[in-house]
C-alpha cells in the first residue's frame, strides 16, 4: 500500500458535450448526473477508499488550476500538477510520472480519467486493488478492458490473447484499435476476444520512464528536465521546454508501440461520458427511451431523446425523435442526436467557446 499512487487526468476540454461542457469549465468540473458531487469529486472520492489520499496527484491545465482547488480543497498544492499548455495525454502523465518517482522511486500508478461513469464501486476497487499488485510484481504495463455490451464505434478495442493468461483476469494485448466502424465493431464482439478499452492503465513509475525513453525520441532530452524541475521545492512545468514537447495520446505512443503489455478483463459497470451518444446509451432511460439529466420534463410523442437544462428549467417538449436538447448559459442546442460533425462544428466556432 505504501507504494501505491494514483494520477487523475483532469485536464481535457470537454468540447464533445458542448454546448454543456465548455472550455472555461468542462465536465469534469460539472455534475452531470445531478449526483451533488462533480465528476472530478466522485473520482478523488472513489480512489481515496483504497490510495491514500496523499498518494493521490490531480493532472490539469494551468486554467483549471483553481477550480480544482476549489472542488478538491483536500488535496495540497504540489498534488496539483498544472500544465501551462495542453501536450495530450502522454505529457500529463511523463510529468506525473517524474513527479511521483522523485518521491517514491518504487512507486505503481494507477492512472485514470476524471470522466468515467463507475457502477459497480466494489468491483471496481478489486480490480483497481488487483491490477496495482500485478505491476507491483512485474516489469508490464497494465490497461483495464471491458466486455463489450454494444457494437461501439466511440471506444477503443483491445484484442486479448486470451490462451496465455498471465494472472487471473490479465492476459497479453494482442492489438490496440482506435474507434472501428460499425461493421468492425460488430466483427469484434462476434469474435469473443476484444474488449473496450476502458482509458484506465497501471505501471511501475520505473517501467513507464524507460518505456518514454525508448519509444518517444523527445522524452530523452524532456525527462531529465523534468527530473530536474521534480527536485525543486515547488515543481512546476516550464512553458518554454513543455511547449516543445510533441502533442501525443499515451495509448497511442506507449500502450499500442509496447512490447510488455497486459490487458486485465476488468468487471465493473463503466462508462466514459464523452459525448452525448454515450451518455445516452449509458445512462437511465423513461419507457420511451428518453434520458433526462437531472432535468425536470412533460415529454408528448417524444422518443429516445437526451435532455439536459440547467437547474430550475422545466422541458416541455412534443413530437421529437433520437434529439438532444442541451443548455447552458446563454445558449440552448436542439440538434439530431447522432449528428456528432454538427455539434463539433458548431463548438469551433469561437463565438460559443
Amino acid at each position: 500500500m505504501d507504494n501505491n499512487y494514483c494520477l487523475i487526468l483532469a485536464g481535457g476540454n470537454g468540447s464533445r458535450l458542448w454546448p454543456v461542457s465548455r472550455t472555461t469549465c468542462p465536465k469534469q468540473f460539472m455534475d452531470l448526473l445531478g449526483t451533488g458531487r462533480t465528476m472530478l469529486q466522485q473520482t478523488y472520492e472513489r480512489v481515496a477508499q483504497f490510495v491514500a489520499p496523499e498518494h493521490i496527484y490531480i493532472s490539469t491545465n494551468v486554467q483549471y488550476q483553481d477550480l480544482v482547488h476549489q472542488q478538491l480543497p483536500e488535496v495540497s498544492d504540489t498534488h496539483i500538477l498544472a500544465e501551462p499548455v495542453r501536450r495530450g495525454t502522454l505529457a500529463a502523465v511523463a510529468w506525473g510520472t517524474v513527479v511521483i518517482a522523485k518521491e517514491n522511486p518504487n512507486a505503481n500508478i494507477f492512472m485514470t480519467p476524471a470522466d468515467h461513469l463507475i457502477v459497480q464501486e466494489a468491483a471496481y476497487g478489486k480490480d483497481v486493488q488487483d491490477g496495482l499488485t500485478f505491476v507491483s510484481e512485474h516489469e508490464k504495463l497494465l490497461v483495464s478492458g471491458i466486455r463489450p455490451t454494444r457494437p461501439e464505434t466511440g471506444y477503443g478495442y483491445i484484442q486479448v490473447d486470451d490462451e496465455q493468461e498471465v494472472a487471473p483476469g490479465i492476459y497479453p494485448v494482442k492489438s490496440f484499435t482506435e474507434k472501428p466502424n460499425e461493421e468492425f465493431a460488430q466483427m469484434f464482439m462476434d469474435e469473443g476476444n476484444f474488449l473496450w478499452n476502458a482509458g484506465l492503465a497501471f505501471f511501475n513509475v520505473q517501467v513507464m520512464l524507460a518505456n518514454l525513453y525508448r519509444l518517444v525520441p523527445e522524452y530523452q532530452v524532456e525527462i531529465p528536465r523534468m527530473m530536474a524541475e521534480a527536485e525543486t521545492a515547488t515543481p512546476r512545468l516550464v512553458p518554454e521546454f513543455f511547449s516543445s514537447l510533441p502533442n501525443l495520446n499515451i495509448d497511442v505512443s506507449i500502450m499500442e508501440r509496447s512490447e510488455n503489455v497486459c490487458v486485465q478483463q476488468s468487471h465493473f459497470g463503466w462508462a466514459d461520458l464523452g459525448t452525448w451518444a454515450s451518455l445516452f446509451d449509458d445512462t437511465p432511460a423513461d419507457e420511451q427511451g428518453n434520458v433526462l439529466l437531472n432535468t425536470p420534463a412533460y415529454l408528448y410523442g417524444c422518443e429516445r431523446n437526451i435532455i439536459r437544462l440547467p437547474k430550475g428549467r422545466t422541458a416541455v417538449v412534443k413530437g421529437l425523435k433520437d434529439y438532444v436538447i442541451a443548455e447552458e448559459g446563454e445558449i440552448l442546442m436542439i440538434c439530431p442526436r447522432e449528428d456528432a460533425v454538427a455539434m463539433r462544428r458548431m463548438h469551433t466556432d469561437t463565438k460559443f467557446s
